[in-house]
Order: structure tokens, then sequence, then C-alpha cells
């Protein structure tokens, strides 16, 4: 069993919307209020600087989006999503795509990733163990 990242493909764009809209839905780590129509999740997947996933056994278990994370001269730094299928968090998928995308940020010329909504503890914690630097936190936030 191993892991494997794959850069985005459309025969994957039913599982990929799938994972994305349950995280969506259940409101807590993204900004989208909707859950998106496959027509508008490729368009999303496809706008993205890199949209991989990741498969084991030949199943998608997760998805991520690297995007840059403003415009002009904030461009060098990235920003990205993460989404782990339901049955299949808490096994550190979430861990090898954070891993897979820095890599693939770097290899895109971006200099930095920065997280925006970081809201769940287990990633919080990875974050702090990887020497990731927090630079604010908002009252409401959830770690």
């Amino acid at each position: 069993m191993e892991l494997v990242m794959k850069e985005f493909a459309e025969e994957h764009l039913p599982e990929m919307t799938e994972i994305w809209n349950d995280v969506v839905e259940e409101g807590i780590s993204f900004p989208g209020d909707k859950a998106l129509s496959e027509k508008e999740a490729l368009k999303m997947f496809r706008e993205q600087a890199s949209t991989v996933c990741a498969t084991l056994n030949g199943e998608v278990v997760g998805v991520y989006i690297l995007h840059p994370n403003n415009f002009g001269r904030c461009g060098h730094i990235a920003n990205a999503s993460y989404a782990v299928r339901k049955d299949c968090r808490g096994e550190g998928i979430g861990r090898k795509m954070v891993r897979h995308c820095l890599e693939n940020a770097r290899e895109k010329g971006f200099r930095g990733l920065q997280f925006n909504a970081v809201r769940i503890r287990r990633l919080f914690i990875f974050m702090k163990a990887w020497a990731f630097i927090k630079s604010g936190r908002l009252k409401t936030a959830i770690i």
C-alpha cells in the first residue's frame, strides 16, 4: 500500500469533488459555504497552480490545491488547501500531502507557503512540529 500523489486528471474528478465537498459541508476548515458541482469543481481545480490527488491502491483518498497566496509582489508566497477522505483521516495522508505540496511549491517557484485558516488541531500540531511560524490568531479560531 503506497500513497501516490498525482497531478489532477479528470478521471478522478467525481471522487475529488466528493472529498472536497465533504470538507466544505463540515464548515470547519474551508472558507467556501456551498458544495461544488463537478463542473464548478473542474473549473476550480483547473485554475490552480497545481491540483494534486492522493491515491491509495488506486482510490482517491485526498486532494490539495496550490496557488499564489496573493498577486503582484506577494505572488511568490503560496497558499494551499487540503482535504482527506473522511474514512482515511488520522492515517498520515494529510501530512504526506503537505510534504508533497512543499516540494511542489518549491518546484513551481514559490518561496514560501502560508496557511491562512488553520482550524484543525492536528494540522496545527503538525505545523508546529515542522517549525512553521504562527503569525497571528483570531479569538474565534479553533485549535
